[in-house]
């Protein structure tokens, strides 16, 4: 079942963040929102419903699942870069999963949130200095604090995760 619930295996980063490793995480965010609209744009609505393993997230679950995290990640950046280490607000991504905005709506509405925002993420991320890549948020539920590179490659990681799960849940 592991193989299904990370296909690509959990996030690794490097020891060392790299340049190439940012500029790699940056191009698949800004190429995430095409990558999911080309893999549901001519899928029917019982399509929708599949699902990538067994009591796992629909695809369309999945869909409007990285537009509410990836506007969370968002402003977790913003207010890094604004805040000394702010402590982040977590949110129960499995309850949101089950509201009637993810488990009914067309996915149209979080495609264009992703659009939008995966622009302003990437522009963000590609003008930030070192030091403030460096700047870091504190995750309560995790009890320690996290870099904003950390960060940008563990979103990149995010992004392949969910496009992996999007491709099995076609395949189911």
């Amino acid at each position: 079942m592991d193989h299904l619930k990370y296909p690509i295996g959990k996030y690794s980063p490097p020891e060392n963040i790299s340049k190439s490793d940012l500029d790699g995480w940056i191009s698949t965010i800004e190429n995430f929102p095409g990558e999911v609209k080309r893999k549901t744009e001519n899928l029917a609505e019982a399509d929708l419903q599949k699902t990538y393993r067994p009591g796992g997230w629909t695809l369309r679950q999945l869909v409007h699942h990285c537009a509410d995290s990836h506007m969370n990640a968002f402003i977790r950046f913003k207010l890094a870069l604004t805040e000394d280490c702010p402590t982040i607000k977590p949110y129960e991504e499995a309850l949101w999963a089950e509201l009637p905005d993810t488990v009914e709506m067309p996915i149209n509405a979080s495609l264009q949130i992703l659009e939008g925002l995966h622009v302003r993420w990437a522009f963000l991320l590609e003008n930030l200095t070192e030091s403030q890549l460096q700047r870091q948020y504190t995750h309560p539920e995790h009890g320690k604090n996290f870099t904003l590179a950390f960060t940008a490659g563990m979103y990149s990681w995010h992004c392949n995760h969910h496009l992996a799960h999007m491709g099995l849940a076609i395949e189911n």
